[in-house]
């Protein structure tokens, strides 16, 4: 792509496609899927996130593909219970990024960054004394009261969250499309994070991991999503794996609940929208990202060198 602006909307794209023991490789403009069946085209400009799984080999050309394409790549453990590493997102510019962490350093901004989490997620404002702490607190009662009754309406019995990435197999089927169905969340709130040009690292809720803020976006779907869903796979008599059967059930799920519609704008809820003056430095950069910005604090031209000459 020579214009970044060529790229379709996050929120146009195809969601993610997860795949394992397949080969990737560059096909003209976009990229190729090769495996025992033969050869599958995979549109990389209609693609949010390429989550690769154990198996899978890709090439040098296909990754430059994808990435031109603002396509998210997330390499990640089988049925996507572990994440590796991923790639970068579309944007070229840090003022969402920026104005991000304005928001996190300052204490005051922090806490009502959190509060339109809550006032989102719940539908209510928490009291204004509430410490972090506390509305950790408040949340976690209300997931568990959300578990609680997704098991009662689904007949399907609950003894708490409860796996082990080392003995995946001994999981319950809730626990196990909860894992499939959270990280088929993750992925497309990471990509959504990215491609925005935020930072998943800076959380408000979560802090200290390089996806702090990834969890906080996702938690605010998943009680209307990934819990009622993973409890509706759990009760019904699969002919596949249950996480696969989820991760295709989460796929028409986020669809019909247009999540790719609505995830950057509650981005912009919840942390608010940069400056009018902001947003066109960062069209600025996004519309020619190869352009040096001009030195900061002065209106001299980036890319050159403005050391007098010495004379003789």
């Amino acid at each position: 792509m020579d214009d970044l602006h060529q790229l379709p909307k996050f929120r146009e794209a195809l969601s993610y496609v997860y795949l394992e023991h397949v080969r990737i490789d560059r096909h003209e403009c976009s990229v190729s899927v090769w495996d025992d069946a033969g050869e599958l085209p995979l549109p990389a400009a209609g693609l949010n996130v390429l989550m690769l799984g154990p198996g899978t080999t890709i090439t040098h050309a296909a990754v430059d593909a994808l990435a031109d394409n603002n396509c998210l790549v997330v390499w990640c453990g089988e049925e996507m219970v572990r994440f590796y590493a991923f790639g970068t997102g579309g944007t070229q510019s840090s003022v969402r990024l920026l104005h991000q962490a304005r928001a996190f350093a300052d204490e005051a901004a922090r806490m009502e960054v959190v509060r339109r989490m809550y006032l989102l997620r719940f539908e209510e404002v928490p009291p204004a004394h509430y410490t972090i702490e506390q509305l950790r607190g408040m949340e976690g009662a209300r997931v568990r009261k959300a578990y609680a009754e997704a098991s009662a309406e689904c007949g399907v019995p609950w003894h708490g969250r409860h796996y082990n990435h080392a003995d995946w197999e001994q999981a319950d089927p809730a626990n196990k499309a909860l894992s499939a169905a959270n990280s088929c969340l993750y992925g497309l709130a990471h990509a959504a994070i990215v491609s925005a040009g935020y930072s998943p690292a800076i959380g408000f809720i979560h802090t200290g991991h390089m996806r702090s803020f990834v969890l906080d976006i996702a938690d605010l779907y998943k009680a209307d999503l990934t819990i009622p869903l993973a409890f509706r796979m759990a009760a019904l008599p699969l002919t596949m794996p249950i996480e696969r059967a989820t991760r295709i059930a989460c796929r028409d799920l986020f669809r019909e609940f247009k999540l790719l519609e609505r995830i950057i704008p509650d981005i912009e809820k919840v942390l608010g929208k940069p400056s009018a003056a902001e947003l066109a430095e960062a069209e600025a950069v996004d519309s020619n990202p190869d352009e040096p910005l001009p030195l900061a604090g002065s209106d001299l031209p980036g890319g050159a060198n403005h050391a007098p000459r010495e004379e003789g």
